[in-house]
């Protein structure tokens, strides 16, 4: 689909008239109507707008003219995967696993490596060659390629070894010492509790990164643990394989 098409096609979808369009991004409504008649195409800033308001990437508004991979771990790049700055905007160059909210998640090519290799791994790529071929493919990524420009100077890796430090000293009964967290969204963690009155409830926003991991519990049996936190809270669960029967064992505020 071309530019017209697409901004035609989000603004029908959204419920919007060519006016209230035209003041949601500050154009006036004969602007939009030359969107959308192929005359013109928005401005970079207006583009910026139009992606925070229909919640797309600016390379689909412009009919996906770019194949965009995270410029961390190479996965391919969707709209539903592309990271955001603290204001929302969409940042392009990552997934949403690797950079959220400002902050970069990985400063350890290796831990990424293991990582990326958990969830790659199969009968047809072998644990080895996934390994291998991140090797070979991550330092050619612009992320590494410029990290010394990026490093924050390690205050997020204190960040995350101080919030370590603090959920192994809750002590919680079976639960192994913690060695590491990963970025983990929040829609593949965020879990339903059912509460003693037999309702549920859910503790996390399906759309924010957090920082978390999965331990074999001490007692044996086939649950884990799972952590989940971030700058605001601690949560612990144990659950079955795939997430299935969760019991929330401790939520603690920071």
């Amino acid at each position: 689909m071309e530019t017209k098409d697409i901004i035609l096609d989000l603004r029908t979808k959204k419920g919007l008239s060519q006016e209230e369009l035209a003041k949601r991004v500050f154009v006036t409504r004969q602007a939009v109507s030359r969107w959308e008649n192929g005359e013109t195409v928005p401005s970079t800033e207006t583009l910026k707008l139009l992606s925070a308001l229909f919640e797309v990437s600016i390379n689909t508004l412009l009919g996906s003219p770019r194949k965009l991979i995270c410029q961390c771990c190479g996965m391919p790049l969707e709209d539903s995967s592309v990271s955001r700055e603290k204001d929302g905007i969409f940042n392009e160059d990552y997934c949403k696993w690797c950079y959220a909210e400002g902050e970069y998640m990985y400063h350890d090519m290796d831990d990424l490596i293991e990582v990326c290799v958990a969830h790659m791994a199969s009968e047809a790529f072998p644990s080895e060659q996934a390994r291998a071929y991140l090797k070979e493919t991550l330092p050619k990524l612009d992320y590494w390629k410029n990290y010394k420009n990026l490093d924050d100077g390690g205050r997020f890796e204190q960040f995350k070894a101080g919030l370590i430090h603090e959920i192994n000293a809750l002590g919680v009964e079976g639960m192994p010492r913690l060695e590491k967290l990963s970025a983990l969204v929040g829609g593949y963690v965020n879990l339903e509790y059912t509460l003693p009155n037999g309702k549920t409830v859910k503790f996390l926003d399906d759309n924010a990164t957090y920082l978390g991991y999965q331990l074999e519990s001490e007692f044996g049996g086939d649950r884990c643990f799972g952590i989940v936190a971030n700058m605001d809270f601690i949560l612990i669960c144990t659950y079955e394989e795939g997430g299935e029967n969760p019991e929330l064992v401790l939520y603690k505020k920071r």
